[in-house]
């Protein structure tokens, strides 16, 4: 009896474990954090390159505290933030030190304007005093100390502040900033979407003077939306939007003086874009980085702040574009490190303060992907690239001088980094397609880890209970380029059988979607549709990044006409494989990837029968100046090149199932997009599925927002390209891997 009683105990036990193996992953699994990994908390090094920072939250007693921690062991030594001791302020959801790291900006009840501005109530905390003061009394934007510490700048209503730690004062600098007309010290909306930054002041280094841009968007063209919300009626958010070949804001550079209250204007000679201001070693020099409107040509400047006369000392000019200078990098002699694709890969250069090239740092068939800093006290830059694979990112140091690289982090997939201030420690973070992130400290001079700080080796542990699937990475040869691309198989793949194919791309310029990383919320789909009988695969067309000027700049004047051609291409040499069935084959994309998918189906009847575009694109006419008019000009210039490529201009050529997706609230492209691609259709007399998100904005998210939509998704892919057609899974002869 007790034999029996064993191998029924047994028998449970191999059941559960069966079970276990067998889970399947589901929309809602992916989205309700199953597969969430952990991660390290934005940390802030401190100035003496020992310690560090991070912001902590405790959910269980809702506590919010900024704790200090040294590098060398990762304990922590001090709590210098408790929110328990705040009076007034129960919760804080970011921090900023000042220079001398004795005062802390704490930013509370923020709310989002567009992706990356903000609102919010903002105080300023005294580690010594423990005194807890508000800077203003009404939601501000981009609230930032001086060098000095003794005072904060911030905007509020357009207009810039000054307040005054010390007696407490605030001063308006300016007064003329009116909504949808004039912004003066943040961005307007497009250079906040596509220059990526909103704060347009900058304090000098002796905290003497504020330079900063003024907007003004009078006769930018006004977009107007209705947002519906929970009220009898709507409303409608009205912004300046400037649309390709439409009239951008006049952007001025000024100056004012803080001991004589005095604001000039910098005259740039009518610069048309300026992307970028930053003080140099000099408190009296502010470098100015100047665009024509074509983005082709760029101008540093020299702006002398005591006699309000400029300089150009760096020019460079490109065939098609030239994308604006994140990594300038000024040495204490005024020399300076910039970064530019003219030796037709991104590389680093050094210049002296007149703007003569010293020389070429890096060098290679490879690209510089993110630049960490420069270390005087051993004349080394620290960086990333793509030395190991343009899919794959190292970290190194590099000898000023261009000499004694050395590799710190090279371990196969994506390697980042981020040092401490005196360049002592790194902390890395390592993932790729198969390993979940893990951070680790390390040795800045040799790479050396020192210690494992977090790992995931717990979520590998559950997916184990899954059916899941690896990336297959490896290149196509098509039209004449070896393109990057990974397939993931069904787990039980049989190669006797016939798959269908459904293919995922964004094939934006200078973009990767083939990348040796971890899995991100759409990889779990891509696994669950692997295991519902796909064959799932991603190609890196023609004008991705990472693989050199040239081949990224090659869709230059034609966005999305060579994309849409080599996706086309891809799918037709799959289809020809064995287990692939060329009578099934869909594509989909968001944004710029839905304009693709959309053109895929239109331009590629015979290829593919099903497409899925969410928020796309369907005509370049109605995107933004900056990101549109880099890649293709203007519609006056080139409107073969704007209307041969938009999908609502041949809607006849719709023949296989077409899902629409978008949010009616989506202020980057417009529902607009979607509206006219649906009335092309609709008179054209074409059947087609849409899905209207309300009032959701380009990420359309939201409480179940991502569960319904991709639910959605998954459903028209099953009823039109998955064995719900009624297309039988057939047998064929096994052959060779596709070769490429």
């Amino acid at each position: 009896m007790k034999k029996y009683i064993l191998l029924v105990v047994f028998a449970a036990i191999q059941w559960v474990h069966a079970q276990e193996e067998t889970k399947e992953i589901t929309i809602e699994s992916i989205y309700n954090g199953s597969f969430r990994t952990k991660g390290m908390d934005v940390l802030h090094s401190m100035k003496d390159g020992l310690h560090y920072t991070v912001q902590n939250f405790d959910r269980q007693n809702k506590i919010m505290t900024i704790d200090k921690y040294q590098y060398k062991n990762l304990e922590k030594i001090a709590t210098l933030v408790h929110s328990a001791n705040l009076e007034g302020v129960n919760y804080f959801s970011s921090y900023h030190f000042s220079e001398d790291e004795s005062k802390l900006i704490l930013a509370t009840d923020v709310e989002a304007i567009y992706r990356r501005s903000r609102l919010g109530k903002y105080f300023v905390y005294d580690l010594k005093s423990k005194k807890l003061t508000a800077i203003y009394d009404q939601k501000i934007q981009e609230p930032t100390f001086s060098p000095d510490g003794t005072k904060v700048g911030f905007v509020f209503n357009n207009n810039i502040y000054v307040k005054d730690l010390e007696d407490g004062t605030v001063k308006q600098i300016t007064k003329d900033g009116e909504k949808n007309k004039i912004i003066n010290g943040i961005t307007d909306w497009v250079y906040e979407e596509e220059f990526s930054f909103v704060r347009a002041f900058q304090w000098s280094p002796d905290s003497k003077r504020i330079a900063y841009l003024r907007f003004d968007e009078t006769d930018v063209p006004e977009f107007s939306m209705d947002l519906y919300g929970q009220e009898l009626y709507q409303t409608q958010q009205r912004f300046k939007y400037p649309k390709a070949g439409e009239k951008n804001a006049i952007v001025t550079l000024h100056m004012h003086y803080l001991n004589t209250a005095k604001t000039v204007a910098v005259d740039l000679n009518n610069a048309y874009y300026i992307p970028r201001l930053k003080w140099t070693k000099n408190s009296s020099i502010l470098s100015v980085q100047v665009l024509n409107r074509h983005q082709n040509h760029i101008k540093l400047y020299f702006v002398d702040t005591n006699n309000n006369t400029k300089k150009i000392v760096l020019e460079e000019k490109d065939a098609a574009y030239i994308e604006t200078v994140d990594n300038l990098t000024f040495l204490n002699n005024n020399s300076f490190i910039w970064n530019s694709e003219k030796s037709g890969y991104n590389h680093l250069y050094l210049y002296d303060k007149t703007g003569k090239e010293i020389r070429q740092i890096t060098k290679g068939e490879w690209e510089v992907t993110n630049y960490y800093g420069f270390n005087p006290k051993n004349a080394r830059i620290y960086y990333q690239s793509t030395e190991t694979g343009a899919i794959n990112r190292g970290v190194y140091s590099i000898g000023i001088n261009g000499k004694g690289k050395r590799a710190l982090a090279q371990r196969t997939g994506q390697n980042n980094a981020n040092f401490s201030a005196n360049f002592s420690y790194f902390i890395n973070s390592h993932s790729s397609s198969t390993t979940p992130p893990a951070y680790t400290l390390n040795k800045a001079k040799d790479g050396k880890q020192i210690k494992e700080i977090v790992n995931n080796n717990a979520l590998l542990k559950k997916l184990e209970n899954y059916q899941t699937a690896s990336k297959e990475f490896s290149t196509l040869s098509i039209n004449g380029n070896d393109l990057n691309m990974w397939m993931m198989k069904p787990k039980d793949f049989d190669p006797n059988k016939k798959y269908p194919l459904f293919m995922t791309q964004y094939s934006g310029p200078g973009s990767q979607s083939v990348a040796n990383r971890w899995n991100g919320a759409n990889d779990y789909w891509y696994q669950m549709l692997a295991n519902k009988g796909y064959i799932v695969v991603c190609v890196d067309g023609r004008g991705t990044g990472f693989k050199g000027r040239d081949f990224k700049k090659s869709t230059y004047m034609n966005l999305v006409k060579y994309e849409t051609e080599d996706q086309i291409a891809a799918a037709k040499k799959l289809s020809k494989l064995p287990y692939i069935d060329e009578t099934r084959t869909g594509i989909w994309g968001w944004s710029f990837g839905g304009h693709m998918s959309t053109n895929c189906l239109l331009k590629g009847a015979d290829t593919f029968e099903v497409a899925v575009a969410v928020a796309p694109v369907t005509s370049w006419r109605f995107y933004d100046t900056v990101y549109t008019e880099r890649y293709m000009r203007t519609p006056q210039e080139n409107p073969e090149g704007y209307d041969a490529n938009s999908p609502f201009n041949y809607p006849e050529k719709l023949e296989g199932k077409y899902l629409l997706v978008h949010g009616s609230g989506d202020d980057n492209v417009h529902v607009q997009n979607s509206m006219r691609m649906a009335e092309a259709l609709i008179q054209a007399n074409k059947q087609f599925d849409w899905a209207i998100y309300p009032d959701k904005n380009h990420g359309i998210y939201g409480g179940n927002t991502r569960i319904h939509l991709y639910n959605k998704m998954t459903n028209f892919i099953d009823q039109n390209l998955g064995d719900k057609r009624n297309s039988d899974v057939k047998e064929v002869p096994a052959t060779n891997k596709i070769k490429g």
